[in-house]
């Protein structure tokens, strides 16, 4: 099951993926409208939950090996859904092995330093996950777009000179190879919106008064740099995504799929860490069973020596026996799929019964019918051979002393040749 979800979350993100040294023109490469045709927006509540829990349970891990630590770093413009994206796939995790840290006007303090020492002062610690809102790309993005702010940052001439982007994605690029060689892994995500969502949502910040807060006149005017911050995303894209630490381009118009993506990746990168929970030594496994000993001989009278264990195997027990249940219940089934329905049956079973009971009833009854003509019809004979006897023996004595008559058909019969 392990091996199937993760194949599946690869499937996912596979299309967000930046390759190492490609050219990206982000308005030609990615769609901010795109969604996967396998994921359906009815099932996106579930999905993410699914990933949320996947990404509880290896955070714990994460936290409990404490050998590797994870950066994950947000780009967008405004309104692209940054702060919805790590509130709702954050909000299963330990907030304990979790930080999120955003980064906006540098400080006086952070301008009299290199300009990637206030993001290396926030990295995540080993066993947790780091969140940039906003991170160092902000340093050839809206730096980039608006170069004055390079003016602000103390350089030197020569490092202000021409070369300069070319140099800090060097630069960047060099420090992630840095961070992934001592156990830190980075998880670059693009949230791409379009120009038209863009302009949705921030009619949806000056009509509800509960998001006007977010609102910024500031927000309209970086709006007007679109066509410059598109050029300077797809170079940063081109420049930056390398094998040890890749963009992904998250299609940010819907919040629903966006989301999941970000979750996706996020577990992908984890399950390649795959952190394990600490094995214990046997000295150390000695020791906590005479712990365990101990705690169980002061169990109060009635109460079970172990009781997380009892309780362990009561549910076990609870749901083997349901286990069971389930599978007599299925082999009941399956048994009663090779058998006639009897309750479909039935009606044809009375109705060949109440068949059968008719005629009987009939044949029954058709016997003593039969009997009694048979009766009545010897009856008849009877009486009929007793009225020619006795009509016969009252000829006979009528006819004592007189010639007998012979019938014509006689009188010729012996007429033919015969003497009389």
């Amino acid at each position: 099951m392990a091996d199937k979800q993760a194949k599946r979350i690869a499937e996912l993100i596979r299309p967000l993926r930046v390759k190492p040294g490609s050219k990206v023109d982000l308005a030609r490469d990615f769609d901010p409208g795109y969604k996967a045709d396998f994921v359906k927006k009815k099932d996106g509540g579930q999905l993410l939950r699914t990933g949320i829990a996947l990404l509880a349970d290896y955070q714990r891990r994460l936290a409990a090996q404490d050998v590797y630590g994870v950066l994950v770093c947000l780009q967008a413009l405004d309104a692209g859904g940054k702060d919805g994206t790590i509130r709702h796939v954050m909000s299963g995790v330990n907030p304990q092995g979790v930080q999120v840290s955003g980064f906006k006007v540098p400080s006086a303090e952070e301008l009299d330093h290199d300009y990637l020492w206030r993001y290396a002062c926030r990295l995540p610690a080993r066993g947790d996950i780091g969140i940039f809102n906003r991170s160092h790309y902000e340093e050839v993005l809206v730096v980039r777009v608006h170069p004055e702010n390079l003016d602000r940052q103390k350089l030197p001439a020569e490092a202000k000179g021409k070369g300069v982007w070319d140099r800090r994605y060097r630069e960047i690029n060099d420090w992630e190879r840095y961070l992934t060689d001592n156990g830190f892994k980075l998880v670059k995500l693009f949230l791409n919106l379009s120009k038209e969502e863009q302009r949705i949502r921030f009619f949806k910040r000056l009509d509800l008064p509960e998001k006007n807060w977010k609102f910024s006149a500031a927000d309209v005017r970086e709006r007007q740099r679109w066509d410059d911050y598109q050029r300077a995303f797809s170079e940063m894209l081109s420049a930056t995504s390398t094998s040890w630490a890749p963009w992904y381009v998250i299609p940010a118009d819907h919040k629903w799929f966006a989301r999941i993506c970000a979750a996706a990746v996020l577990a992908h990168t984890l399950i390649g860490i795959d952190p394990q929970y600490p094995e214990v030594t046997a000295d150390r496994r000695e020791d906590l069973l005479v712990v365990k000993g101990e705690l169980e001989a002061q169990a109060p009278k009635g109460a079970p020596a172990d009781p997380f264990a009892a309780k362990k195997a009561k549910k076990e027990a609870k749901a083997a026996a349901k286990a069971e249940a389930k599978k007599a219940e299925a082999s009941q089934v399956a048994g009663n799929e090779h058998r006639p329905d009897e309750s479909r049956d039935q009606p044809a079973r009375a109705s060949r019964a109440r068949s059968r009971t008719a005629s009987q009833d009939g044949a029954a009854q058709a016997v003593p019918r039969a009997s009694r003509a048979r009766s009545g019809a010897g009856t008849q004979s009877r009486a009929a051979q007793a009225a020619s006897q006795a009509s016969r023996a009252r000829s006979g004595a009528a006819t004592q002393g007189q010639p007998a008559q012979v019938s014509p058909g006689a009188s010729r019969s012996r007429g033919k040749g015969q003497p009389t």
